[in-house]
């Protein structure tokens, strides 16, 4: 199951890769949304081999991922693989300069089945595949947008 997004956003590119690469943000982000992550090796800077270990409520269930940057392509290109008992999928960031103040952003998200009640999961993301692509949409465009006007503050 594969998702992409595409977002350009008014900002040079390396402010934007600093933006992406904000760990500390996105890991504050699924703490308030009732998530629990630790990170286990790595630290704020974007380097291969960086892991966390994140638990959060997915349709009534506790679910365990562990996820690792496998790839960073500074200010170009950062890649996170993610891996549960179930499932296993990757997440790729890529910047391009428009401009010297703009920048594109495209996410790509990739996901796989392991087991049964997993390729069943799957079934009923793809059954609803428009609303769950305009929803992964809506959240690069409003990470998009939060970016930006951090750059301009």
């Amino acid at each position: 199951m594969d998702f992409s997004a595409r977002e350009d956003i008014e900002a040079p590119i390396d402010f934007v890769f600093e933006q992406v690469t904000d760990f500390k943000a996105f890991e504050r982000s699924i703490m308030r949304r009732g998530g629990d992550v630790q990170r286990l090796h790595g630290g704020d800077a974007p380097v291969v081999g960086t892991k966390w270990k994140v638990k959060f409520r997915l349709r009534g269930k506790e679910r365990n991922v562990d996820a690792q940057i496998t790839e960073v392509d500074a200010p170009n290109k950062l890649k996170i693989e993610v891996t549960s008992r179930n499932a296993e999928g990757s997440m790729v960031v890529e910047l391009v300069a428009l401009s010297p103040k703009r920048t594109r952003v495209i996410v790509s998200a990739d996901a796989g089945a392991k087991t049964i009640p997993a390729k069943l999961f799957f079934q009923s993301i793809r059954l609803a595949r428009a609303k769950t692509s305009a929803k992964f949409k809506s959240l690069v465009a409003g990470f998009a947008e939060d970016v930006e006007a951090r750059y301009q503050a």
